[in-house]
């Protein structure tokens, strides 16, 4: 099964997808991560870095799904084509897909959040500048083939253990 998750920076997709992959020994792999491989190769951050990893992460997750394996995506999909391309490589590998949406409706926790993730990388913090009102602008309905995926969304202000439960629910159904 191909489980995608989808949510802003700072919601808490990464940590439900880590618990969750734990928990059910599922790969989990980080488009995040993938970026940051690509920047310290050298390559220019004015290069489509965000889509060479969405690329990078389809091709490896091709990989472990031809192998009959469970992997998680764990990325923001904020976009439609994002969220199809993993429709796609669901249907090119005969897979189950199912979409996990993180939210953290409380703003105020998400940008903190975003703060304490800026602190903990050493960055300018161009995430909390953008803001994340701006964000939720950037972030767009579920319509398409993506919109007709089982999908499932989480609030992070919960607790994660409830979230986790949610979660595993929802893919073993």
């Amino acid at each position: 099964m191909l489980i995608v998750m989808a949510g802003l920076s700072g919601a808490g997709k990464s940590t439900l997808a880590q618990v969750v992959g734990a928990r059910r020994r599922i790969t989990v792999l980080s488009v995040d991560q993938i970026e940051t491989a690509i920047l310290k190769a050298g390559i220019s951050a004015g290069q489509p870095i965000g889509l060479a990893a969405y690329l990078v992460a389809e091709t490896l997750a091709e990989s472990v799904l031809m192998h009959d394996r469970d992997i998680i995506i764990d990325a923001v999909n904020a976009v439609d084509p994002a969220r199809e391309q993993w429709v796609n490589l669901a249907e090119r590998t005969g897979s189950g897909v199912r979409f996990i949406e993180v939210v953290c409706s409380d703003r105020e926790e998400h940008k903190n959040r975003l703060v304490e993730r800026a602190a903990k990388r050493q960055e300018a913090g161009a995430a909390v500048r953008k803001g994340v009102e701006h964000n939720l602008d950037e972030y767009s309905p579920w319509t398409g083939a993506s919109g007709a995926v089982a999908r499932i969304t989480l609030d992070s202000v919960g607790a994660i253990g409830v979230n986790v439960e949610r979660a595993i629910a929802f893919l073993d159904a």
